[in-house]
Parts: C-alpha cells; sequence; structure tokens
C-alpha cells in the first residue's frame, strides 16, 4: 500500500515504488506547488494521475529517457528544420522562440487531441508548472507560423538536467520541430539526458531508450548539480544536431 502525502510530508524512497499493479508508484496527495515539485524532480520523481484521482507520484524502474545526442530526425523532418531556420534568419513566416508563451504551451498540451479526449493536465497542473517557470525551472520551445503558436514543448530543467513533459502540433511535424530546436540547444549547453518518464513507442521512434532507475538517479545527482542555464534562445537546429534516422 502506498503512502499518503500531507503538504509538509517528505518524500518516500524511490526503492518504495511499487513493482506490480501499478509499478513505479510510489505516493499519493501533497500538492502541485512549485517547491513540492521541484523537490519531486530532485528525486526522480514526476506526478502524473487522471481526472477524479488524487495526486500520484511516480518514479518507474526502468525509466525511459532521451540521450540529447541519439536524437533521431527523418529526411522529411530535416527539410522541414532547414525551412523554419531560413524562415528565422529572414524573418519569414516561420519562428521559433523559447520562453514567449509557456502558459499558452501547457493549456494547448492540454487540450483535446484528434484521436482521444485531453490530456491529464489540469489547471492545477499548469499553475503548478507556470510557478516554475516564473521561477525560471520550466521553460517552453514554440513554433509559430504567421504569428500564431501551432506547435511546441514544455518541461523543467535543474541544472543541466532537462524532464520533458508534453507537448504538441497543429501542423505537420510542430511538436517535433520544436523538440528538434530543444534538443540542439540542450546539447549545446551540455544537457546529455532528456527525462522522458514512460516508455513508448512515439519516444522510441524519436530515439529514447529504457534504462535502469539507478543508473537514471546516479546521472540525475550529477546533472542537477551543475550550474542552470542562464538563457535560454534558440539557436540553428544543425549546430551539433544529431543523426538522421
Amino acid at each position: 500500500m502506498i503512502p499518503w502525502l500531507e503538504t509538509d510530508s517528505p518524500f518516500p524512497d524511490v526503492a518504495a515504488a511499487l513493482t506490480s499493479d501499478a509499478p513505479g508508484l510510489l505516493a499519493a496527495g501533497a500538492d502541485l506547488s512549485p517547491e513540492r515539485l521541484l523537490s519531486a524532480y530532485r528525486h526522480g520523481i514526476f506526478p502524473w494521475f487522471s481526472e477524479g484521482q488524487p495526486i500520484l507520484w511516480w518514479s518507474t524502474d526502468p525509466r525511459m529517457v532521451l540521450m540529447t545526442e541519439d536524437f533521431r530526425i527523418s529526411n522529411s523532418l530535416r527539410k522541414a528544420l532547414r525551412r523554419v531556420e531560413r524562415s528565422m534568419e529572414e524573418g519569414g513566416r516561420w519562428q521559433v522562440r523559447f520562453d514567449s508563451a509557456f502558459g499558452d504551451v501547457m493549456r494547448a498540451c492540454a487540450a483535446p487531441r484528434k484521436d482521444g479526449p485531453g490530456t491529464w493536465i489540469s489547471d492545477d497542473i499548469v499553475a503548478g508548472y507556470s510557478g516554475l517557470h516564473a521561477m525560471a525551472y520550466a521553460h517552453s520551445s514554440e513554433l509559430w507560423l504567421d504569428g500564431e503558436l501551432v506547435g511546441g514543448a514544455y518541461g523543467v530543467c535543474i541544472g543541466r538536467m532537462f524532464y520533458g513533459e508534453s507537448m504538441f502540433a497543429r501542423v505537420t511535424d510542430g511538436s517535433k520541430i520544436a523538440l528538434a530546436f530543444l534538443v540542439a540547444f540542450l546539447r549545446r549547453h551540455g544537457v546529455a539526458m532528456i527525462d522522458c518518464q514512460q516508455e513508448t513507442g512515439h519516444l522510441a521512434s524519436l530515439g529514447a531508450a529504457p534504462i535502469a532507475r539507478s543508473a537514471f538517479l546516479a546521472h540525475l545527482r550529477d546533472a542537477i548539480a551543475k550550474p542552470g542555464i542562464a538563457q535560454w534562445k534558440p539557436g540553428s537546429p544543425f549546430t551539433q544536431m544529431p543523426h538522421a534516422a
């Protein structure tokens, strides 16, 4: 049975997470304050729950991660990235920005999808991560077309560790373009690993793979101890760009 957390309860050791029924489930309760979220990420824990459920905290084993040097891009995505990069250089229709519309990116990620309902991103989740954004811990990568937000991704960065949260697209490859610019930026700034939390086929197609929780935690402890990234500004997606698929 998992413990119930009050607002002042510390997280249990991740080794106590369930190994059957709901593998990785560690605890329930507490709140989604920026301080609680920071504590969770520093310990390799993340929130994930459905509407009507209490807040559930997880530490999965294995852990799905994307090493920035392993990020895969298809030939079609590479062409799209070159088009967007040229547009940015020329002040054209396509632009990529970081952190100019963080709340809009979160709400877009929460919206119903063509193939199903909306995500688990509730108003409380938006408020908590918006608090992290105000503290310069949460960041968004945004794709704009003619001044309209058409794709994006967001996550949390502590030191040189990035925790990916969600993406959305309103145009073909919109989320992948935003992610590619983000991955290239993170790689240039010495971020080797992006936490993807849970294993999916889509993430695997981009180069993510599962690793043991012990290896994930060892990397995390070293990465979060490093200085944070001071200036978030997109550059070329082809500077130290990973290989094509």
